[in-house]
Order: C-alpha cells, then sequence, then structure tokens
C-alpha cells in the first residue's frame, strides 16, 4: 500500500526564492517517490489573519498554483487542490474542535510569536486560535502517512498526532493515523536586507520579477558585513549572495568566489554581477512557462477544479468514518 504525503502553502502573493528552493523543491522531489501525493491551496488558512483581504485569495491562488507548475510540479503526479472546495474539512474541523481542549491552542509555539509579529488587530478571532486544529484536519482527513516539514515545524506536527491519540481514544477507535514527519532539508535563503526572504520583510525576490527587477534587487542587497571597503576580505558562508551562489553557479566557480572574497580579490559588485546572470539565465525559462500559464488561467482553474473533486472523494470516505465512531453508527432520522 501506498504511502501518503500532504503539504499546502497559503496564498498570501507570488512566491519568492525562499520559498521555491525550500518547500518547493522538496515538493518536486518527492515526485520521484511512490507516494500518493497531496498539495493544496491553503485558502482558509490565509483568512485566519488576512480577512480583510480575502478579496485578493482568488488572485492570489492561481499566482501561487502558477508557480508550482511553472517551477516544476506535475498535476499529472500529484492531487493539487483548494482547500475551500472540499467541504468535509470544515465539518470535520467543527467535529474535532468539540474534542481539542483550549488549553492545547493556547500551548501553540508560534501562537504568542504571531501575536507579537502580527498585532492583536489581525490575531484576536475564533479562526486564529483554532488554526492548528484545522492544520490537523488538512492532514488526517487524508490519512496522510508523511507531512514534509522543516525541523522548526515538528512541534506543529507533534500538535496533530495529540489530536490523533486524543480523539483515536475517546471514540475507542484508531480512525486517524498519526502522521509523521518527513524532515527535509532547505536551501538557506537571505533576503535583500540579510533577513530571512519573507514576503512580510519587503525583501524577497520573486519568481514573477523581471530580470530587470531581479538585476535591480541584487544591486542593493546586503552582503557580509565585514567586506565595508572592496579591500576587506570576507566569508562567502555568512553572505546572502554566496548562499544564492550556491544555487544558481557551478561548483568550481562558487568556489573560486569563496577563495577570492576571502581573499579579497574579488568585490561584491562583479561578485553580484556573475550571480545576477546566472540565477537570470536559470530563471528565464520558468519565467517564460509562468507567462504561458498565467496567459491560461482557466487551465489552472481546471487543474484545481479537478483536484479537489478528487480529494473530496477520500475526505468523504474518512468523515463517514468519524460519523460512525462519534455516534456508534446510530442515526437520529
Amino acid at each position: 500500500m501506498k504511502k501518503t504525503i500532504l503539504s499546502g502553502m497559503r496564498p498570501t502573493g507570488n512566491l519568492h526564492l525562499g520559498n521555491l528552493y525550500g518547500a518547493l523543491s522538496n515538493w518536486i522531489e518527492l515526485q520521484k517517490e511512490d507516494y500518493n501525493r497531496f498539495y493544496f491551496v491553503a485558502d482558509w488558512h490565509a483568512l485566519t489573519t488576512g480577512f480583510k483581504d480575502s478579496k485578493e485569495i482568488p488572485d492570489n491562488s492561481i499566482e501561487m498554483v502558477a508557480d508550482w507548475l511553472s517551477f516544476g510540479l506535475d498535476e499529472k503526479k500529484s492531487t493539487l487542490f483548494v482547500q475551500s472546495l472540499v467541504k468535509e474539512h470544515a465539518e470535520l474541523f467543527l467535529l474535532l474542535s468539540m474534542a481539542t481542549p483550549v488549553g492545547w491552542l493556547e500551548r501553540v509555539p508560534s501562537y504568542k510569536d504571531q501575536i507579537a509579529q502580527l498585532g492583536k488587530d489581525k490575531t484576536s478571532n475564533y479562526g486564529f486560535l483554532g488554526y492548528p486544529v484545522l492544520m490537523a484536519v488538512d492532514i488526517i482527513i487524508y490519512k496522510a502517512h508523511l507531512v514534509p516539514v522543516g525541523i522548526d515545524q515538528v512541534a506543529h506536527l507533534e500538535f496533530t498526532r495529540e489530536i490523533v491519540r486524543h480523539f483515536n481514544s475517546n471514540v475507542g477507535k484508531d480512525i486517524f493515523i498519526e502522521p509523521q514527519p518527513l524532515l527535509t532539508q532547505s536551501a538557506k535563503i537571505l533576503g535583500l536586507d540579510g533577513r530571512k526572504m519573507s514576503k512580510s520583510y519587503g525583501n524577497a525576490i520573486y519568481l514573477s520579477d523581471t530580470k530587470e527587477e531581479t538585476e535591480k534587487k541584487l544591486k542593493v542587497m546586503f552582503t557580509d558585513p565585514r567586506r565595508k571597503r572592496r579591500t576587506d576580505p570576507g566569508v562567502a558562508e555568512e553572505c546572502g549572495i554566496f548562499m544564492l551562489h550556491k544555487i544558481f553557479t557551478e561548483k568550481n566557480k562558487q568556489d573560486e568566489i569563496k577563495h577570492a572574497c576571502s581573499k579579497a580579490e574579488i568585490g561584491c559588485v562583479e561578485c553580484k554581477k556573475i550571480l545576477s546572470k546566472n540565477l537570470n539565465d536559470a530563471l528565464e525559462p520558468i519565467r517564460q512557462k509562468r507567462q504561458e500559464l498565467i496567459n491560461k488561467k482557466d487551465d489552472i482553474r481546471d487543474i484545481l477544479s479537478e483536484g479537489s473533486k478528487k480529494a473530496s472523494k477520500y475526505a468523504k470516505n474518512t468523515l463517514e468514518e468519524v460519523r460512525d465512531a462519534i455516534f456508534s453508527s446510530k442515526r437520529i432520522v
């Protein structure tokens, strides 16, 4: 029996290099393995902190899936769907909400952190408090065995495992599978300002950026702070530009740049020019495919519609088991 993998992304805007060479590259790599794969547009999750911007979610969803497909995710090898088109998620979320202690939600590691980062205006709603339950539903309704995560996300998955154990114990049946983390390595990519590349920081290079926009962003990108002058030696491994060289530049040239940087034999301007050419050369065919997809948005909608129908069939089967377990297979009417 093939194992099932599930993961999703919130449609909060176009994907940047950190997304592409982090989570998405792992999704594509997993296409080589014999799994049932479900990847979804987490539009309900986007509402938990962005309800006021809800009108942007449909367009953002299409743009995001265009990024997925242009980068190499294959709809023939994976089921791509939209969370809100599979209504069974909502019913199971309601049912599990009845059985999940509020104290568990308040102890979720990111709960207080996100309140501090985003402010109470965006986080003082029930949906935000309850989003870990919805996240658990997304996984267990497909009886996913594995969830691709980075080491920093393992605690979130453990919450899902707790819900599974709690529910199975309460109904006296093993309805759900305890999902396991599929630890993935992601390329470390810094943003233009030296912090982690992020949409919220406004420091990202997007797949939707043009060649000229990318070149302009690279020119102002922070480098090794040790190199205040051209003659100062640097440490390439701590420079955001070199982190991108490790993805877009051939290994032998990387070694040359690393050595030259440590001896102050190459300046940051020259280093950025080399990266700019290599990065744009690598992204150009992806950008072209992306533009073709954007010109045919109805094709993307068809892919998501068909994928959502397929996902719904799996979800309905699980939900029937849950109803029977809760109500002992008895009907009220």
